[in-house]
């Protein structure tokens, strides 16, 4: 068996449901998203034809079903319905699971259990979505493609999933290539109505797919599903509806969060196929949601025009004179990092670390952590022989150390971390920023410690640091974080190096004297409605814009 078939048949009969990204949709949801899809049993649904790329339970499979053979019988019942449906299923206890479940659906409607048993023949397929033949265009791709990480896939696999699919660019999940084969396959004026993470819609490895929709495609309509119970079960990934059509790119329809019932769900859909906002159900439109491989910013017309006014206006951080870093991966903190004093390393082959614990207060205060530094001052690693202490404590951990993917790829260099160490970062100033947060929290480090990779740091030559806080602190900081960055559970958003270099800045020649002293004085104080109003004065924000960020 070839090493490609070998890893399917793997998946197929050995996965569990988190190894294969399963999980389920409630019925409101997607009765929601056929609505939204207009796969409705008021239409010549036997004329058309329905993909389920990855049907699992038959959540969607078994809805548009129903709705299917509806609209077959109010239309006289003549015609052959194998063409209707083609959906895909690659674990195979589950394919015969929902293959029962849907034999059984067919003869409820009255369906004899020969021609059931054609159907169900002709409409379902055991395989890999992405590697299935597939013939023909269909009218409707519906469903949630699996969420797995390309770890869980193996090796062979996943290299012949890079040979077929463009947009599996850098660290993308496997729903990625799912979305790209199903655009490619809808008829003009097709409908994809997909639930999945919403991670792509902004960081880096979904800008080839982004590239697709905004090349050919028209995003008709975006739900934000963040903190509402989309799914049968709790999931981890932070997930949207997107509706997107085989046709020439236009406006896009934005609905954030909403309430999950039936009749809810029925009059969003019902307004968001208007193709006009309505603020009475939470609709907007967004001229230009798709831009090249541009991330999507999708919030409200009155946040969106002040974003684009501030970017024309100001550089970016970096350009402003700043550095945006991030703290020290080990790789194996068990071995790299301890208690300070209890370190037995030579003096100068250890540094004072500071992690999230130590700043939560919103100032410093060290709890007493180290990190063992491998490297010298130039960079290189240090010589083991010159520092018996630092040999014999790494020697006690070579099994693991050793182990780890960094190690493997240059044993000789077996006991780097995984991030290179560079002392003088210790003794520099710099504003600490923790990576998940509902708000700005940014603390400000005199040069005494090292930060642990958990958090993120910046540094300037130009601005000083105490004004540069305050900026960072701000709701204006927050809008262009909250702008680009995927929403987490609770609201918190992510301060990742990626989205902080997109906050702009003045430049520091330009900020007056009194300014710049109460932008200092508003951060040593940890006034933060200081810092709001200070920085709306800096970008020269109205009252309302700045009352808007602020709410």
């Amino acid at each position: 068996m070839c090493p490609i078939a070998e890893a399917v048949e793997r998946l197929a009969h050995g996965s569990d449901g988190g190894e294969r990204g399963a999980v389920f949709t409630r019925r409101e949801v997607v009765d929601f998203m056929l609505d939204l899809a207009g796969y409705t049993p008021n239409r010549l649904l036997h004329c058309m034809r329905l993909l389920e790329p990855s049907f699992g339970g038959g959540e969607f499979l078994l809805a548009a079903v129903e709705r299917l053979i509806t609209a077959f019988q109010a239309a006289g019942g003549e015609g052959d319905l194998s063409p209707c449906i083609r959906a895909v299923e690659l674990h195979s206890h589950t394919f015969e699971t929902t293959k029962r479940s849907l034999e059984t659906l067919l003869l409820g409607f009255g369906i004899s259990k020969s021609e059931a048993t054609r159907l169900v023949s002709a409409w379902l397929i055991s395989g890999d979505f992405l590697l299935e033949r597939l013939p023909g265009r269909f009218d409707f791709v519906v469903g949630n493609p699996p969420y797995v990480r390309q770890e869980l896939i193996p090796a062979a696999l996943i290299l012949e999933y890079r040979r077929r699919y463009a947009t599996l660019y850098d660290r993308a999940d496997l729903y990625i290539p799912f979305i790209e084969r199903s655009l490619g396959l809808l008829s003009d004026g097709g409908q994809c109505a997909f639930i999945c993470a919403d991670r792509w819609t902004k960081n880096r490895y979904g800008a080839p797919l982004r590239a697709l929709v905004a090349g050919g495609f028209h995003l008709r309509a975006y739900v934000d599903m963040v903190d509402t119970p989309a799914f049968n079960t709790d999931v981890i990934a932070y997930p949207a509806i997107t509706l997107i059509e085989k046709a020439k790119p236009g406006p896009t329809l934005v609905a954030e969060r909403p309430t999950i019932d039936a009749e809810s769900l029925s009059r969003l859909a019902r307004a968001l196929l208007r193709g006009e906002a309505d603020t009475a159900v939470g609709v907007s439109l967004v001229e230009h949601a798709a831009l090249g491989s541009a991330p999507w910013v999708l919030s409200s017309a009155s946040k969106r025009a002040l974003l684009r006014r501030l970017e024309a206006k100001f550089p970016l951080l970096e350009e402003a004179g700043c550095k945006v870093g991030i703290g020290v991966a080990t790789g194996f903190d068990a071995a790299f990092i301890g208690r300070m004093d209890e370190l037995d390393v030579e003096p100068s082959r250890k540094l004072r670390l500071v992690t999230t614990k130590d700043i939560a207060s919103g100032e410093v205060h060290w709890l007493g952590l180290g990190v063992i530094n491998p490297f010298e001052d130039d960079g290189k690693l240090a010589d083991l022989e010159r520092y018996p202490k630092l040999r014999a404590h790494l020697e006690q951990h070579r099994a693991a150390i050793a182990g780890r993917h960094v190690a493997k790829k240059a044993p000789a260099n077996w006991y780097r971390t995984i991030d290179r160490i560079t002392p003088a970062l210790a003794a520099r100033p710099k504003l600490l920023i923790p990576d998940i947060k509902g708000s700005a929290h940014v603390v400000y480090e005199s040069g005494e410690l090292y930060p642990h990779h958990n958090l993120y740091y910046v540094e300037s030559n130009e601005w000083d640091l105490r004004a540069l806080q305050a900026v960072l602190l701000s709701s204006v900081a927050r809008q262009f974080v909250a702008a680009y960055s995927t929403t987490m559970r609770g609201g918190f958003l992510r301060f990742q190096a990626q989205y902080l270099r997109r906050i702009r800045l003045p430049e520091w020649k330009d900020v007056s004297a009194s300014m710049r002293e109460r932008l200092a004085r508003a951060a040593t104080a940890l006034d933060l409605n200081e810092c709001d109003q200070a920085a709306a004065e800096l970008y020269g924000l109205t009252p309302d814009e700045a009352a808007m960020l602020a709410q």
